[in-house]
């Protein structure tokens, strides 16, 4: 029987979405599954534009159904921003390819600023591009700069007729061959400061738009561009001041919640592969997973992925159910985007040790697999960046408690409206979650849930008596070790809310717990070692570290459901 925890195409069937995306969602699997294993990897091998993808996307409607906010659908009653179906999209394309999954991912990007804008021409235009199957792309980071949009040499000179001409180059802009509308962020040259920043609609088919390269070797066309006087018309302003600041970090804000559950589709996949080359594989005289320590690690990785799952789905609510009042998933989403990408590294890693040579060849997902797993984590912002912005939410998030009515399952058919309304790119200080003690109680008979909790409780002891000091709060170093933990707390807090609302087996959750315990006390090892680690933290990091509760009973059982998934899946030919 398939594991109902992952994603199986040969069982899949999204039931909980309304009709049509149910049949684009299938669509797009048939689609694949009819394409076949060969064909996929030959067009990751041999670098090939996604034309034949692009072309199926734009006869479906794909897309346009899914991207297009129910404000510029002009009555279409199926097209919507929806996070839950946007979510299982992701997943899908992770699945196959993350080539596929990265066109359609700066599209969303390249969508951010307009759908956040104002400006009803520039709105409308999208609406028909995405109808007609064209792709998008966000011109934001630039070669010298980054993504430091403080630093922006994209120069809008005025034209004198209300409108201006833009010069300068973007690098790393997906899509930039192809897209038939760049949102391209720049600044006035004739106004100083934040006032000055623009966010304009160009066109690549434009002659003043000079493509130059793409800078990676790959399908996915990461492109560098440059503008030489470039008319910018009234009309192509999409934002300006301040408001084409916030527009650039709350696009970004939407946008790297996908990689997610990207990172979780890749994983599936190449665990379907991974145990059944285990389970086939005679070494010995016995099959590979005889071995105690490849049914750890592949019971590690898998329970790892679940976690990845669980987590995701639990932060998809909390974006939907978001609100001026309500602005929770400013924590959840870095927690994605850092987090959980990074756990993919891990269940990657977990199964390569296993399978070895295998997951170099050529005619196996697993190799791109590896590869690809490695990017997500460094899109849309560093582990770094994220994990310290994650690190703004620990007071109030550990410590200061608020009332929220409880935040349900949401995979209904409704607009995210509030996701192209989400306001000031600031103010993560002062926001309040409700108790994370709640879900850790819930599951306080789990023993290794209870032990997380001690070392969760232990967290909020170290913020009260042994928190860096005004010099230590400059030491990046040493405070990303304090993030990574109060980072697992997070994690398992939205895991455990996740598990209550689905009636998880919790032999996988107290299993997946105990990984967990490790790795709290693996990041507070970590910190005793910190170069500016004063004694109190010392003999406090080492107070934290936990033995996780070993249950061999659990665990076998848990086995079982790895062992299962051998000859699962195989995508045809």
């Amino acid at each position: 029987m398939a594991d109902q925890l992952l994603f199986n195409p040969r069982t899949y069937d999204p039931a909980h979405f309304d009709p049509e995306t149910r049949r684009l969602l299938r669509a797009t699997v048939d689609w694949f599954e009819d394409r076949g294993k060969r064909r996929l990897i030959e067009d990751y091998r041999s670098r090939a534009w996604l034309a034949d993808f692009l072309a199926f996307a734009a006869k479906e409607g794909l897309f346009a159904t899914f991207l297009t906010p129910a404000s510029a659908a002009d009555g279409h009653q199926d097209k919507r921003w929806d996070t839950a179906r946007i979510a299982a999209l992701n997943e899908i394309f992770g699945f196959y390819g993350l080539d596929y999954w990265y066109a359609w991912q700066v599209t969303i990007l390249g969508l951010g600023p307009v759908w956040q804008s104002d400006n009803e021409t520039a709105r409308t235009r999208a609406a028909e591009l995405l109808s007609q199957g064209e792709v998008f792309a966000f011109g934001l980071s630039e070669k010298a700069h980054g993504a430091d949009i403080y630093s922006t040499d994209m120069l809008l000179e005025p034209d004198g007729d209300g409108g201006f001409r833009a010069t300068g180059s973007k690098y790393y802009i997906g899509n930039g061959n192809a897209a038939g509308l760049v949102s391209v962020f720049g600044r006035r040259t004739d106004v100083e400061g934040p006032d000055g920043y623009v966010f304009f609609a160009a066109d690549s088919r434009h002659p003043a738009y000079h493509l130059v390269k793409n800078v990676v070797d790959s399908s996915k066309y990461v492109s560098e561009f440059r503008l030489e006087d470039y008319p910018v018309a009234a009309e192509d302003v999409l934002h300006t001041g301040r408001a084409a600041f916030d527009a650039a970090l709350n696009t970004v804000n939407v946008g790297k919640f996908n990689l997610c559950t990207a990172s979780i589709g890749i994983c599936e996949h190449a665990m379907y592969e991974a145990v059944t080359h285990a389970q086939n594989r005679i070494l010995y005289g016995r099959p590979v997973t005889a071995f105690p320590h490849v049914r750890r690690e592949l019971t590690d990785a898998y329970v790892r992925l679940v976690g990845m799952k669980l987590f995701s789905d639990r932060a998809v609510d909390y974006f939907r159910s978001a609100g001026p009042e309500d602005r929770r998933y400013l924590l959840f989403n870095p927690m994605t985007k850092m987090k959980v990408t990074t756990e993919g590294e891990k269940v990657i890693d977990l199964m390569w040790d296993v399978i070895a040579a295998k997951g170099f060849e050529k005619d196996t997902y697993f190799a791109q697999a590896a590869t690809e797993i490695r990017g997500l984590p460094k899109l849309e912002g560093t582990v770094h960046v994220n994990l310290a912005l994650i690190l703004k939410f620990m007071g109030n998030h550990l410590l200061n408690p608020a009332e929220y009515a409880p935040v349900p399952t949401r995979r209904d058919a409704a607009d995210d409206a509030f996701l192209f309304r989400q306001g000031p790119a600031r103010g993560l200080g002062a926001i309040r979650f409700h108790d994370w003690r709640a879900a850790y109680d819930a599951f306080a008979h789990l023993p290794n849930v209870a032990r997380l909790r001690e070392q969760a409780d232990a967290l909020c002891e170290f913020i009260t008596t042994a928190a860096p000091d005004e010099e230590q709060s400059r030491d990046l170093d040493l405070l990303l070790a304090v993030g990574q933990l109060f980072a697992l707390v997070v994690h398992g807090q939205l895991i455990l809310e996740q598990a209550g609302l689905t009636s998880l087996d919790e032999d996988v959750l107290d299993e997946l717990f105990a990984v967990l315990v490790r790795d709290y006390s693996a990041h507070a090892v970590e910190l005793h070692g910190k170069d500016s680690a004063t004694a109190d933290q010392q003999r406090w990091a080492l107070s934290a570290v936990r033995r996780p509760v070993i249950d061999t009973d659990r665990s076998a059982r848990v086995w079982q459901r790895v062992e299962a998934l051998a000859g699962a899946y195989e995508m045809a030919p």
